[in-house]
């Protein structure tokens, strides 16, 4: 899922490169980014969601729990992200370019509660997974803390279910408040802003509560899940234009359902995922290369690399021949580049997390 959701993402700031006025393909590929960034939710909500679940079950779940869980998380994601958030500071220093709010990319708040500004844009999405880290686990310590629960695994889901139900409220005051008029501000004003989003992660986080309390079921209707969490995608990326059910038309439905049916929809497709393996070698072992460096590349791909470039590759008048060897030249660029950092940077400090 993780190779699968980063390949998306690529694709869509490849049309960068092409720039295509209108048609299916650009359509399609504006789709495949959005898909990238919900897959990246889901998957990291249900992976942080088994970790911390074991640990709450199991362990006696204190002030002490919740600091190893979020030190080990930041030891993931800081370090790259610091890293690449230097590199676009200087770039954009050189270019003469503002970077509006330049302190608030340290905390993760560079898009917490409006839209954020166009200097490393990508950097949107890691706020959302940054702040999930630390609202999951210490909203556990402090409820269990007020309420003493018999029943843990019970009172797990209740959390994760009421925490959902928090961040859609968000989205119906922002539907009350905030007169949506296009698409394009939908993007900016509620898909990529932070208080609106956390229920995507903890949408993962009751995939992982699911997975582990019914694995029989989860293991029996995988098939059955994917199909319904297709269906469920046929609908919004397809029927919803055909029936016209846009931002200006039925604000309601894109302000507040659509966001978390996209996550629901990715939620039924876990299942098949979380049990597809492989032994053919041609396709494992690239599946997993990009997914181990999945991360940098998720950082460096765009602000880093992309828009640098087309600094310097004047895109006008080539030939379509001549904006494939551009795009092969930006991937292989963006692959080699983010396997350098995993090997000698990211893979490093992961192995001194694992000696703490």
């Amino acid at each position: 899922m993780r190779a699968m959701a980063i390949t998306m993402v690529l694709c869509s700031h490849i049309l960068w490169i092409y720039n295509p006025n209108d048609g299916i393909i650009r359509q399609l590929f504006a789709l495949f980014g959005f898909l990238g960034v919900e897959f990246f939710f889901v998957l990291s909500g249900f992976l942080i969601g088994r970790i911390l679940y074991k640990m709450y079950i199991i362990e006696q779940y204190t002030i002490k729990s919740a600091l190893y869980f979020l030190k080990r998380r930041w030891f993931r994601t800081l370090p790259n992200y610091y890293l690449v958030l230097l590199i676009n500071i200087i770039i954009t220093w050189c270019l003469g370019y503002s970077m509006p709010n330049l302190e608030l990319y340290f905390v993760f708040l560079q898009n917490g509660f409006s839209m954020m500004s166009t200097f490393f844009p990508e950097s949107w999405s890691l706020s959302v997974e940054e702040w999930a880290y630390i609202v999951l686990p210490f909203s556990l310590l402090l409820f269990s803390i007020v309420f003493r629960p018999k029943n843990k695994k019970r009172f797990f889901l209740i959390m994760t279910l009421s925490l959902i139900a928090l961040f859609v409220c968000f989205k119906m005051i922002y539907q009350f408040t905030v007169q949506t008029t296009s698409l394009d501000e939908w993007n900016v004003s509620l898909k990529s802003v932070m208080i609106y989003r956390l229920d995507a992660i903890f949408v993962g986080v009751l995939c992982a509560w699911v997975s582990s309390n019914y694995s029989v079921v989860w293991k029996k209707f995988k098939l059955q899940s994917a199909v319904i969490g297709g269906l469920i995608m046929l609908f919004m990326y397809f029927g919803m234009g055909f029936l016209n059910i846009l931002p200006e038309n039925y604000p309601f439905v894109w302000n507040v359902l659509y966001l978390p049916l996209a996550s629901l929809s990715i939620a039924f497709l876990v299942p098949f995922f979380s049990q597809l393996e492989t032994s053919i070698s041609l396709l494992k072992k690239p599946v997993e290369f990009i997914s181990r460096i999945s991360y940098s590349i998720y950082l460096l791909h765009y602000s880093a690399i992309l828009q640098l470039l087309l600094l310097y590759f004047d895109k006008s008048n080539k030939t379509l021949t001549e904006l494939h060897a551009i795009t092969a030249i930006y991937l292989i660029i963006t692959v080699v580049l983010s396997a350098v950092i995993y090997r000698f940077y990211e893979q490093p400090i992961m192995n001194l997390r694992d000696k703490n």
